[in-house]
């Protein structure tokens, strides 16, 4: 290979590796490379491990969209298991980060919409369907789980975990 064909290979690889990844048509999945990405709350949970179970519930209320509960206290080195019910009658999204990194990230999925997550830290839930997240906090903070479907977040679709 000569030195222009590696070049145009190294910006081809660098151009796609930071894009999202789109299934069909449209940007329908999101997803991150996960070796290399670093998890403001800690880092992805193991299953072989015990974990603490949280129940979430996902729901729409009198115009507001919201978790229940929207508040948890976790041990730093407390790993966790979401068990995330959507109780709701549209798709919502369990993300786990920071509120900053949220609010971020929100803006993004404003002009992706038909971004969804599939991530360690994050799952999209059909209505009246359950998925989990087991997660290891292994920082301590106060760290936001959220809905970023466009207008889900605004309308109060966010809780805090508080790791001590």
């Amino acid at each position: 290979m000569n030195r222009l064909t590696i070049v145009a290979a190294f910006g081809l690889l660098s151009a796609t590796s930071s894009s999202p990844a789109w299934a069909g048509s449209g940007p329908a999945e999101h997803e991150h490379e996960h070796e290399t990405e670093v998890f403001s709350a800690g880092e992805p949970g193991d299953e072989a491990k015990p974990s603490r179970v949280v129940q979430v519930t996902m729901q729409e209320s009198d115009g507001k969209m919201l978790f229940v509960p929207n508040h948890v206290e976790v041990r730093k080195g407390e790993q966790i298991k979401f068990v995330i019910h959507n109780n709701g009658e549209l798709d919502h999204e369990f993300v786990l980060a920071t509120a900053q990194g949220n609010e971020k990230h929100a803006e993004a999925m404003k002009r992706n919409p038909e971004m969804e997550h599939h991530d360690p830290n994050a799952t999209r839930v059909s209505p009246k369907k359950t998925d989990e997240i087991i997660w290891n906090f292994t920082n301590a903070g106060k760290f936001e789980f959220a809905c970023l479907i466009p207008g889900h977040r605004d309308a109060g679709m966010f809780g805090s975990v508080e790791v001590k």
